[in-house]
């Protein structure tokens, strides 16, 4: 089936496809992600926490750009996301309901997920994570995704790599733009934005409301028979005052509004939730020594509430938590001299949370809130030295003083060499710290003993340019190993283990807690090409990635992490015709999987197929139309839980 679905999505897309690079080949151009028709030396990434070109990064990246985002037409993030190399994605149903991203293999939570400068998680959920269930393209600028270890730069968490999401910056004394479309499910989108630049002031606000009937998060081979239905509102915005040639101050700001219905895992019931997001900016920057040392001030706050209601019980709300985190940071960036950038900084981070799960019956009383707070200060530094043309080396550390578990100290270090045959070499090493989260410590399953949760990674690669960059072909080999990995443990009825009784109540048994149990291995190749030829552009990623429980002694040894695939592929095949209508294809397959540790609830294999075209009414309006699913394949990311079938999408874009 594999196999005739790729010869039929490349015959349709090869008689009418889009003469721009879809988001895949944007991701797929190279392992690096730079386009076919666009020079590595000429992106512009911020992952690396200050403006490098995309060919002086030592690991693995992936950048989406405007255009490549436009053209997807994908509504949420990880749409988008997983047709990039290394990631896979799960999902507890349709839009809106829980969904985690993996990179490389990694837990979900071993991924940093930045807004704007602003790492953006939940130190109320249980792994401390973010839950993208909630982020929509919206008016978002750019996507990059660098991949591995990146704890010197971005500290706790980043494990499996970051994801970075730029937000639009205006760039003409006064624009706009919107997005509307309609489609199955009575799924509604629409979104617009507004900003200019007078002055000394640059300014940006958009927003987006996205609603839809949605399908049963259960799926209905379980029983799943009622629609869970999802609305989100979300606004952002930014603003830059120059103040004096060398002086400025920003301030940046995101804020998401959803309701979503979910259902229990044995099967429909009214449940429905409530999330709130809040981010909040504001910073100074100044140049001093004619503009080689670069400072930035800055302070930052976000916030995150999550209620779970269940209208048939006596007592609706079931759950309640809000985590919060506040953060003090200064960076510097100094030129030294030809060819020599240093970056360095200080962070301080408070973190609190809170969260209860009230019982059905008014008879009994509100529980207490499980509380805790952390601090953590940290200070970094990375030099990279260009010692000769075409090759950049770099190096850096990082000290993390943890209010709870004192210092910690990571290091890093990489290379990419560009050589004059078109052959671009890259290497590099990293190391990740990552504190028990404050749920896994205090909530009703903590467990204040705990040790970090540590890893240690290295990747090498290589891709090659020919023909003047019309065919570019790349893979990089990825090694990584994490220690004392955090899991959560269930308790059995006759369980004697002390830690299945709740902390300081003997007395009251508890279905379960998290303890350092677990060490995990990963390893893999990451291989992509893109063909352009005029109008015409093809091309694929592949990644083989294979996640295992390593824990010596467990009955677990050597089985597959759950729910990550050792083989996934993406193709997608593309033409322009000449009157202005783009049309092109997609195709992803995904390997099988496992939904638990034991190995003994398989996932199958699925391939996806989707369909897309554009025409141009004019300079700044645009029509679009997409066919996702068109095989209406049924498949599951998570077990129980459904997913999407065939869907029909169409609408407007302007760009003024």
């Amino acid at each position: 089936m594999f196999r005739i679905i790729i010869r039929s999505s490349i015959s349709l897309a090869a008689l009418a496809a889009s003469t721009h690079a879809s988001a895949e080949e944007i991701a797929a151009g190279t392992v690096a992600a730079a386009t076919a028709a666009v020079d590595e030396d000429s992106i512009v990434v911020t992952a690396t926490r200050a403006p490098v070109t995309l060919d002086q990064v030592p690991s693995t990246i992936t950048v989406l750009d405007k255009a490549a985002i436009d053209r997807s037409q994908d509504i949420g993030a990880t749409e988008l996301l997983l047709r990039t190399p290394g990631i896979t994605v799960s999902r507890n149903g349709g839009y809106g309901t829980s969904t985690s991203l993996r990179i490389r293999g990694a837990e979900s939570d071993h991924t940093v997920v930045v807004i704007d400068g602003v790492k953006m998680n939940d130190p109320a959920s249980a792994g401390g994570g973010y839950n993208f269930a909630n982020l929509l393209i919206g008016d978002i600028d750019r996507i990059e995704v660098l991949r591995g270890p990146q704890s010197i730069l971005w500290g706790s968490q980043a494990i499996g790599g970051v994801v970075n999401i730029v937000t639009a910056e205006a760039q003409k004394t006064l624009e706009g733009s919107f997005d509307i479309e309609a489609g199955s499910r009575d799924t509604v989108s629409a979104r617009g934005a507004i900003g200019g630049r007078t002055g000394p002031l640059t300014w940006r606000i958009g927003g987006q409301t996205f609603t839809t009937d949605g399908i049963s998060a259960i799926a209905p081979a379980f029983g799943g028979v009622e629609k869970d239905g999802y609305r989100s509102n979300s606004v952002t915005g930014r603003a830059e005052l120059a103040l004096a040639d060398n002086v400025s101050v920003d301030v940046r700001g995101y804020y998401s509004s959803s309701r979503f219905e979910f259902d229990s895992t044995s099967g429909d019931t009214a449940d429905y939730g409530l999330n709130k997001e809040l981010l909040g900016y504001a910073g100074l920057n100044f140049d001093l020594l004619q503009g080689r040392f670069r400072n930035r001030v800055a302070y930052s706050q976000t916030k995150t509430d999550r209620d779970n209601f269940n209208p048939t019980r006596a007592r609706q709300q079931s759950f309640e938590s809000e985590g919060e985190n506040r953060r003090w940071e200064y960076q510097g960036s100094f030129d030294i001299t030809r060819g020599v950038t240093a970056i360095f900084g200080v962070e301080n981070e408070r973190s609190r949370f809170q969260s209860r799960s009230p019982a059905a019956s008014l008879a009994t009383p509100l529980p207490a809130f499980a509380t805790g707070r952390a601090e953590t200060t940290s200070a970094y530094g990375q030099i990279s030295v260009e010692p000769i043309d075409g090759l950049t080396i770099n190096g850096g550390v990082r000290y993390d003083d943890h209010d709870r578990y004192g210092g910690q100290t990571l290091f890093a270090a990489g290379g990419v060499w560009r050589l004059s045959t078109g052959t671009v070499l890259r290497a590099s090493y990293g190391e990740g710290f990552k504190a028990p989260t404050l749920y896994q410590l205090f909530s009703e399953y903590g467990n204040v003993a705990l040790d970090p949760e540590e890893a240690k990674g290295w990747e090498a690669g290589i891709e090659q340019h020919l023909w003047g960059r019309k065919l570019i072909i790349g893979a990089t080999w990825f090694d990584r190993t994490t220690t004392n990995q955090i899991i959560f443990n269930s308790c059995s009825s006759t369980s004697t283990n002390p830690l299945c009784r709740v902390p300081g109540n003997p007395a009251v048994r508890r279905s379960g807690f998290y303890s350092n149990v677990s060490r995990g291995e990963a390893h893999g190749i990451e291989a992509a090409a893109a063909l352009t030829l005029g109008g015409f552009k093809l091309d694929g990623n592949y990644s083989w990635i294979v996640a295992e429980d390593r824990s010596p002694g467990a009955a677990n040894f050597g089985k597959s992490l759950p729910r990550r695939p050792r083989h996934a592929a993406n193709a997608s095949v593309s033409y322009a015709l000449p009157f202005g209508l783009d049309l092109g294809a997609a195709l992803r397959w995904s390997g099988a999987s496992f939904d638990n540790a034991a190995n003994t609830t398989r996932l199958d294999d699925y391939t996806l197929v989707d369909l897309r075209a554009e025409y141009r009414l004019s300079d700044n309006v645009r029509f679009f139309a997409r066919a996702e699913n068109v095989f209406d394949e049924k498949y599951m990311t998570a077990f129980r839980y459904g997913t999407l079938g065939r869907s029909f999408y169409a609408g407007f874009r302007g760009r003024f």
